[in-house]
C-alpha cells in the first residue's frame, strides 16, 4: 500500500524526540507492519467538533491520546485566556469515566491548563458526567472537561468541553475553541508542566453538594419510598454511576437496592458486556437476572459517565417489561407533571424541551398540563441552551431525549442518569403505592393521548469512504425524497439543512423551520415520522421512525411493528 508524502511527513514528526519512546514504538510497529491502520491514523486530524472529541485510542492525529488532548486543551487555555482578559484566575473542573486511559489522558489536561496558569479543580477519580456539569456552576468555573466516550466501545474515549453555565459549549465558544486549536501545529505549541499547585484534588465534598441538591427537589420526598419498600436492581455497567446511584437511592429511602456485584467495580474494557449501553438489553442482562432472583419491581442501568438510563419494571402479570429511550421519556414527564400538581407546584409559566426525534406524545402531555413544550436539535446542549436563554423567566421542568438522557430541574445542566435513577424509582414507588405499575400507567397515557411506536436504525460507514458514503445519501434524499413510504403519501418535508418545509407533491412551501442542522424529516398522510441525520460523534447515519395510532393493543401494536419494519426497508434502500 501506497503511503502519501504529506502522511509520511507527519509519521517521520512523530518519529521525531519529540515525542516519548512507547508512541515512536508505536508508530514504528505500523510503519512495518500495517500500512492501512498507519493511514487511517495519520491520513486526518482528529476532529474537534462543536463538543470536542471522540474516536478510537492510538497514535497519530487521527486518534485520541496524550498528544491529542493536550492540543485540545491548549487550544481551550488560549480562547479562555482571549475571552476573560480582565480575569485574575481562570478556573476549570474537570472530571473523567471509568476507560482505559481516562485518568491519564485528565492528568494531561490538567497539567496543559496548570502550565497556562489556570486553577483545575480534578475529581480524584472517576466521576459521572452529570456531577462535573453540576461542579462547574458549584465552584464557579469558567469552564470544565470531561473524559468519556459515553456509551462507546471499549477502544473508543472522548473530550468533551462545558462553557460557564455547566452545558457543553455552544456557538460561538465552539467555533471560537475549535479556530484556536486548529492554530496549533507543531507539539512544542502546548504547554505541558505546570505548577502543581494550580491543581486541586476534589471528591467527596462536591459528592455531598451534588446528591444533597439532588434530594432537595421537592418531587424526591423519601416518604413515597418509605411507604411501598419496592426493590430496585442497579448496574453500573463498570462505568461511574457506582460512585453515587447507590447511596443517592438509600439517601432516598430506598431500602431494598440490589446492585449487580460483577458489574459495580469500574473496567475499562466491560469485560461482562459486548457493549455498555443501556439501550442495549444484553447490557442489562444480568441486572434483569438479579431482578428476577429477588423479585425486584424495577432494573436501573447506567452508561460508562452515567448520563443515559436504561429500564425494565415488572407489569400486572409479574413480568419485567423493558422500556425503550421514548416510553421512559414518556413515562417519566407524566410522573414529573403529575406530581408537581400534586404538590401544587403547577403555578406560573413553565417550559419542557424535547429533541426533534424524541417521540411527539410528549407535546400532548405538555399541552394537558398547560406547560410548553420547545423541540430542538439532537444534542442535550440544545436542551441546556433552552435553560439559559430563559433562565430567570419561565421555569424549566424537563427535558428528554430518545436515546435515554434525562433531566429534571436546572441544576445540572446535561443529562444526568444519577437523576433519573431516583426519579424512575420514586416514580415506581408512586405506582406502587396507586395500586398500579408503570406499564399500566403508560397505557393509560396511550389511551388518553395516543399510541406511538417508534425504532432506530443505524448504518455504520467507517473512514473516508465512509463519510463520503453519508454525505451522497443525505444528498441523494434531499435531490429525490420519495413521494410514498411503505404505501403512505409524503405530504411534507423538512429539510433543516436547506431551512425549507414543503409539500413535495404541490412544491408548496410550509413556514421555514427556525432550527438549522443536517437533518430530512418526512412526514406521512397518516402522521407517520421519518428523521436522517448523520451522527456527530460516531461513523453513521441515522434513520428514526415513528407511527401512530388511536388506541393500543397487542395487535396494533404488531401492525406497527410491521409498518415500521416496511418503512426502514424502503428508506434505507432508496
Amino acid at each position: 500500500m501506497d503511503i502519501a508524502e504529506e502522511v509520511m511527513a507527519r509519521v517521520r514528526a512523530w518519529l521525531s524526540y519529540e515525542y516519548d519512546p512507547d508512541t515512536r514504538e508505536r508508530v514504528q510497529y505500523l510503519l512495518e507492519n500495517d500500512p492501512a491502520a498507519l493511514q487511517d491514523s495519520f491520513g486526518a486530524d482528529l476532529e474537534f467538533g462543536t463538543g470536542g472529541m471522540r474516536g478510537l485510542m492510538g497514535v497519530g492525529p487521527n486518534r485520541l491520546n496524550i498528544y491529542t488532548v493536550g492540543r485540545a486543551t491548549q487550544g481551550l487555555a488560549n480562547y479562555l485566556r482571549k475571552n476573560n482578559a480582565e480575569v485574575n484566575e481562570l478556573r476549570v473542573a474537570i472530571a473523567y469515566d471509568c476507560r482505559n486511559n481516562s485518568s491519564r489522558f485528565a492528568e494531561i489536561a490538567a497539567d496543559t491548563l496548570a502550565a497556562n496558569g489556570i486553577r483545575v479543580f480534578l475529581f480524584e477519580s472517576l466521576r459521572p458526567t452529570p456531577q462535573l456539569s453540576f461542579t462547574v456552576r458549584a465552584l464557579a468555573c469558567h469552564a470544565g472537561i470531561v473524559i468519556t466516550a459515553s456509551h462507546n466501545p471499549k477502544e473508543y474515549n472522548g473530550y468533551k468541553v462545558y462553557w460557564s453555565d455547566g452545558a457543553q459549549v455552544v456557538p460561538p465558544h465552539d467555533k471560537g475553541i475549535i479556530d484556536e486549536v486548529l492554530k496549533l501545529d507543531k507539539s512544542d505549541e502546548v504547554k505541558r508542566k505546570g505548577d502543581q499547585g494550580n491543581i486541586v484534588k476534589i471528591g467527596r465534598e462536591l459528592d455531598e453538594v451534588y446528591l444533597s441538591t439532588l434530594l432537595a427537589n421537592p418531587l424526591c420526598t423519601t416518604r413515597i419510598a418509605q411507604e411501598t419498600e419496592i426493590s430496585v436492581v442497579y448496574t453500573p455497567i463498570h462505568g461511574t454511576g457506582g460512585t453515587l446511584v447507590p447511596q443517592l437511592l438509600k439517601r432516598a429511602g430506598f431500602k431494598n437496592v440490589h446492585v449487580v456485584s460483577k458489574q459495580r467495580e469500574a473496567d475499562g474494557n466491560f469485560s461482562t458486556v459486548s457493549s455498555p449501553n443501556p439501550e442495549d438489553p444484553s447490557a442489562m442482562s444480568m441486572a434483569v437476572a438479579l431482578a428476577e432472583e429477588n423479585n425486584a419491581t424495577l432494573v436501573l442501568g447506567t452508561d460508562p459517565d452515567a448520563d443515559r438510563v436504561g429500564m425494565y419494571a415488572r407489569n400486572a402479570q409479574g413480568e419485567l417489561e423493558r422500556f425503550d429511550g421514548n416510553q421512559i421519556a414518556t413515562l417519566l414527564t407524566y410522573y414529573v407533571l403529575e406530581r408537581e400538581k400534586e404538590l401544587g407546584l403547577s403555578r406560573g409559566k413553565r417550559f419542557m424541551v424535547r429533541t426533534i426525534v424524541t417521540t411527539p406524545l410528549l407535546d400532548a402531555l405538555a399541552a394537558a398540563y398547560k406547560v410548553e413544550m420547545r423541540q430542538v436539535l439532537t444534542g442535550f446542549k440544545y436542551i441546556a441552551e433552552e435553560i439559559a436563554v430563559s433562565e430567570g423567566k419561565c421555569r424549566f421542568v424537563m427535558g428528554a431525549e430518545e436515546s435515554h438522557g434525562y433531566l429534571v430541574g436546572c441544576k445540572v445542566r446535561d443529562k444526568d442518569a444519577v437523576q433519573a435513577c431516583l426519579l424512575l424509582s420514586q416514580c415506581a414507588a408512586w405506582c406502587a403505592k396507586r395500586g398500579t405499575t408503570m406499564s399500566d400507567e403508560l397505557q393509560r397515557i396511550y389511551t388518553k393521548f395516543g399510541f406511538w411506536k417508534h425504532a432506530q436504525h443505524s448504518l455504520v460507514r467507517k473512514g473516508e469512504e465512509g463519510r463520503r458514503e453519508i454525505r451522497e445519501r443525505m444528498a441523494q434524499l434531499r435531490v429525490h425524497p420519495p413521494k410514498e413510504i411503505a404505501g403512505e403519501k409524503i405530504v411534507r418535508i423538512t429539510d433543516y439543512l436547506q431551512e425549507r418545509c414543503y409539500c413535495p407533491a404541490t412544491l408548496n412551501e410550509f413556514e421555514k423551520p427556525r432550527l438549522h442542522a443536517d437533518v430530512i424529516e418526512l412526514e406521512t398522510e397518516k402522521g407517520s415520522r421519518i428523521i436522517v441525520r448523520p451522527s456527530g460523534t460516531e461513523p453513521k447515519i441515522k434513520y428514526y421512525v415513528g407511527v401512530c395510532a388511536t388506541s393500543c393493543t397487542p395487535e396494533l401494536a404488531e401492525a406497527l411493528d410491521l409498518r415500521i419494519a416496511q418503512i426502514f426497508k424502503e428508506i434505507v434502500n432508496e
